[in-house]
């Protein structure tokens, strides 16, 4: 299977960058997107404002970060972009926002915990990255770490990051965390919210895997 194009890559990403923007999780020049192709990774420019991203907005980068193609510099958190793709061969796509409630729960907990059982798609309980300052190595390193074994982190005091094997998965899984922590924030206003045991996520996992849950089946005639 041969690999998209640079200028389809930047295009994606550009769309991408929309898509989040015009569902409210991407505000201004907060957050960045990025997706690889072999040794290619495309990236917001830093300081676009991502509602409006174009093509031309985004940067094509070495895996090194070497700028490739493109106008703009890239985005300052591009050490964290490249080393989740050192981490995860199978990542291709990082989105990072500072959606609302996303950021809210990732400014007071340490966890978010599994409420419902759609979290499972993501891992289980998703980590909260120890605070670093943006665009620094040591952001980096934390969010790769809460990411083991997950799709998505919070990043502590400051956004959220979530992967996928395609962008179009990396943002899904961004609009998923972002519910999850809505889901949150409204149950802890009603009172004390029940988490799933590992017992019951276990047979979540097990019910989906028997009945193939999320995908498209014909209608038995």
């Amino acid at each position: 299977m041969s690999l998209p194009r640079a200028g389809d890559l930047r295009a994606g990403v550009a769309a991408a960058a929309r898509q989040l923007a015009e569902a409210g999780l991407l505000v201004g020049t907060a957050g960045n997107v990025s997706a690889r192709a072999g040794d290619l990774v495309a990236v917001t420019g830093t300081g676009v404002v991502l509602g409006a991203c174009t093509t031309d907005d985004v940067t094509v980068v070495s895996r090194s970060g070497a700028v490739v193609e493109g106008r703009l510099a890239p985005t300052s958190e591009l050490a964290l972009h490249l080393g989740v793709y050192d981490d995860s061969p199978h990542v291709a796509a990082v989105v990072h926002t500072h959606a609302p409630f996303a950021t809210a729960v990732a400014c007071v907990l340490d966890e978010l915990p599994v409420l419902h059982y759609q979290q499972l798609a993501l891992g289980g309980e998703v980590r909260v990255a120890s605070y670093a300052t943006f665009g620094t190595d040591a952001l980096a390193a934390s969010v790769r770490t809460a990411l083991e074994g997950r799709s998505a982190a919070l990043m502590a005091n400051h956004g959220s990051v979530a992967v996928g094997a395609t962008l179009e998965k990396a943002v899904e899984n961004a609009v998923l965390l972002e519910w999850l922590c809505q889901l949150h924030h409204r149950a802890s206003a009603l009172g004390t919210p029940r988490v799933l045991t590992a017992e019951q996520q276990a047979d979540v996992i097990r019910v989906a895997i028997e009945r193939d849950y999320g995908t498209t089946k014909e209608n038995p005639q």
